[in-house]
């Protein structure tokens, strides 16, 4: 397979090979089989779950698949992919401990191929690509390999900032053995070790039905533009489709245009978030700085100047927050 860093040679000729690299993808069967094993094992942890769970494995799972799902959002989403907020060495070995209960990888792979969806979003080189529809950005396209033309653009991807994370590095060093303690050992133990619930309750609904719930949390990551995004063709309101820039409404069109506002809630929401209110009380605490934000008064001049320069509005949008002066605090003051 040609490797992007490879075929650095001119600009010109770089360009040309990579885009001759097949774009076709195939299935991975060993995913495909364990995706089916996990979802149809989760189902008998649904029931487990009403007829047999003790009270204390029921809040276990509840507590599990929040702090997941707080690793990513908050972690592997906001803060190391789009470096949306500075977070303390206490925080981000926190926040890499909760992104190990997802079980979908080390945070190094998970940033590398999210950031691969921003920079090539709904053409050839997204994995996700919204455009073929929600099952394929949810469910379809993590049960094929990505093309030799995904891998290629995917190892251009800069991922120097994560290089030099300590914390990154050493949990992609050691994933497995996190994965296997973290993900696995201590979740499925602790229902039988500490409160005597039964083998099936630990291993189908803190195993399986857990899993299910956090990847498809994780999932909708990148297919929730399907969710609660403008589908094609649909503006709102009819005569406009600037309006959710301005109050950030269908969360999924701004954060592609702006991708660095720690506000955008990976669910719908925009600024009201549970994820937003964590990083509000880490920056409230100190344990999170650095909060990017845009204020409406910053897009309402981004917009204007788009519209008489017929530039990007992303590209006006980065030289708006350049002039953009923040108030202190301001993500205890804004809400």
């Amino acid at each position: 397979m040609a490797n992007v860093r490879e075929v650095m040679g001119d600009g010109a000729t770089t360009a040309n090979d990579v885009a001759k690299l097949s774009k076709g993808r195939d299935a991975n069967w060993p995913v495909v089989l364990f995706f089916i094993h996990v979802h149809l094992l989760s189902l008998y942890g649904l029931w487990i779950l009403f007829v047999e769970a003790k009270i204390l494995t029921i809040i276990l799972l509840v507590l599990l698949t929040s702090f997941a799902t707080l690793g990513v959002t908050t972690g592997a989403h906001r803060l190391w992919a789009h470096r949306t907020y500075t977070a303390t060495t206490e925080l981000r070995i926190f926040l890499m401990l909760c992104q190990t209960l997802v079980g979908q990888g080390s945070i190094y792979d998970w940033v590398q191929t999210h950031r691969l969806h921003h920079a090539h979003a709904n053409t050839d080189g997204d994995p996700y690509d919204s455009t073929k529809g929600f099952m394929y950005a949810h469910l379809v396209t993590r049960m094929r390999n990505l093309s030799p033309y995904q891998e290629a653009l995917k190892n251009s991807i800069d991922m120097s900032d994560l290089e030099n994370d300590s914390v990154v590095m050493f949990q992609k060093r050691f994933y497995w053995i996190l994965y296997g303690i973290l993900f696995i050992l201590l979740p499925v133990n602790a229902p039988l070790e500490y409160w005597d619930d039964s083998i099936l309750s630990a291993v189908f609904v803190i195993g399986f039905l857990r899993y299910a719930l956090v990847l498809h949390a994780s999932w909708l990551v990148e297919s929730g533009v399907n969710v609660w995004g403008l589908q094609a063709g649909e503006k709102y309101p009819p005569d406009s489709n600037t309006v959710f820039i301005l109050n950030r409404t269908f969360w999924p069109h701004y954060h592609y245009i702006y991708p660095c506002d720690y506000k955008s809630g990976e669910y719908g929401s925009y600024g009201s978030g549970c994820s937003t209110a964590f990083i509000r009380v880490w920056a409230a605490l100190g344990l999170a700085t650095n909060l990017k934000t845009i204020d409406t008064s910053t897009i309402q001049r981004a917009l204007a100047d788009a519209a008489v320069s017929k530039r990007p509005l992303n590209k006006c949008i980065e030289e708006a927050i350049k002039k953009q002066t923040l108030p202190e605090e301001h993500y205890l003051k804004r809400g």
